[in-house]
């Protein structure tokens, strides 16, 4: 069955991912002489960088994601469609979906990159991973369900285990995840939960190395850690977790957390497409490429984002998997295609940053190390320029602006949907 792509005599260029570089590469080629088709299997863009504000209810999912087809309403060589890609022939240049099969002239394979449980089945399954809206809705739900139950519990253990929060990596994702916590904790739970002791709500951030931030400056990281530590989050550096079991995390140096909610932001691998040799995958699980983002024996299929391990001079280890490589690698690759460029892609370090909380950020580009308010601000203003669309970008701002201005915020809601048969209730 096909995916329903009417035949056309122009270049066929199958986009596989809509994430940072497939969605503008998408972008880049949409007014060309090109037949365009883009699969993803959400029909919208979602902005990863704020997905933890809204696993903390501070916004909204709708304003950090788009939709697919409303960006390209105009493109009439450019079809959108929503499906999960079962494997890739690469010899006979052919995609198959659960919705049907496509041929390609060229593929981009932009799948980004998945959680990483290190292959440790308890870790996947005890654990809430935190690389989509579900997954930070899920978690939004279960902060305020455990509340909730937290409430009418006359156990001091079940109220621990309602309360406390661990979050393993300390990486991005996992400071600002704390930051975050930390902060509801202290401006939020006394005036939602009156009858609930704030203080007894424990947050603990586990990192296997010495230091947070492992990707920033000693400086930086340094900065973090006392910024996180005011704030009231316990850090436990060079700490490896053992076991996790239901309501417990086991150390490898036998301490136990016990907690009911455990946030796995410990790293990410590639999302591997299925039928694409493992002679192509390096070890850390993403495509291996060359200069020219193709990966290697295939002229025809390109790799960029995430997923992607460019191995330069410079970057033995590929780029880093962050929005601004997959950013520069789809704005290059649609030159390349389009004929513009022959030169080799070279990568553009726009630094780093990250934020801790209210005025608390630390960043990193140009040879300047920022910290604080300054640094916060930089976060905020970069943050709003990426995101897609007008409307969005406005929610986001008003919603911050509110946020900073009565530390508080309207969408501590629990929401979930009940299915009854086909009927949602």
């Amino acid at each position: 069955m096909p995916l329903n792509i009417p035949d056309s005599d122009a270049t066929r260029v199958v986009i596989i991912g809509a994430g940072f570089g497939g969605f503008r590469l998408a972008q880049k080629l949409a007014s060309q002489k090109m037949q365009i088709v883009l699969i993803d299997k959400n029909n919208y863009h979602q902005f990863q960088p704020l997905l933890y504000q809204v696993a903390m209810a501070g916004l909204e999912p709708s304003s950090i994601s788009f939709p697919l087809r409303k960006s390209f309403q105009s493109k009439a060589n450019l079809f959108v469609r929503v499906a999960e890609v079962n494997s890739v022939d690469l010899e006979n240049k052919k995609i198959e979906t659960e919705q049907g099969n496509i041929y390609f002239d060229k593929l981009v394979i932009a799948t980004g990159a998945k959680t990483n449980f290190f292959n440790n089945a308890e870790f996947e399954e005890n654990t809430i991973p935190m690389k989509s809206v579900s997954e930070s809705l899920y978690l939004r739900n279960k902060i305020f369900e455990d509340l909730e139950s937290a409430i009418t519990s006359n156990s001091a253990a079940e109220i621990s285990k309602f309360m406390d929060i661990v979050i393993v990596g300390g990486g991005p994702t996992g400071v600002e995840l704390a930051g975050a916590l930390a902060e509801m904790k202290m401006h939020i739970l006394h005036k939602d939960y009156p009858d609930l002791n704030s203080k007894n709500m424990n947050i603990y951030l586990i990192e296997g190395k010495d230091r947070l931030l492992a990707g920033m400056s000693e400086q930086s990281s340094e900065k973090t850690k006392v910024a996180l530590e005011k704030l009231g989050v316990k850090l436990l550096l060079n700490a490896r977790v053992q076991n996790i079991q239901s309501g417990r995390v086991i150390l490898s140096d036998g301490q136990i957390l016990k907690t009911g909610k455990v946030i796995w932001a410990a790293g990410v691998t590639g999302a591997i497409v299925h039928g694409i040799s493992q002679e192509y995958i390096s070890r850390d699980g993403r495509l291996l490429t060359d200069d020219y983002c193709r990966i290697k024996g295939h002229s025809d299929v390109f790799a960029i984002g995430d997923v992607a391990r460019m191995e330069t001079t410079e970057y033995p280890n590929g780029h880093p998997q962050m929005a601004p490589a997959a950013m520069q690698q789809a704005s290059w690759l649609g030159k390349y295609l389009m004929g513009k460029t022959q030169k080799p892609f070279k990568f553009t370090d726009k630094g780093q940053m990250a934020t801790i909380g209210r005025n608390k950020a630390v960043a990193e580009f140009a040879g300047l190390k920022l910290s604080g308010f300054m640094a916060w601000l930089i976060w905020l203003m970069v943050h709003i320029y990426y995101l897609i669309g007008v409307k969005n970008k406005l929610f986001v701002l008003l919603n911050w602006i509110w946020s900073y201005l009565f530390y508080d915020q309207n969408l501590r809601l629990i929401i979930r949907p009940k299915f009854q048969g086909n009927t949602i209730k």
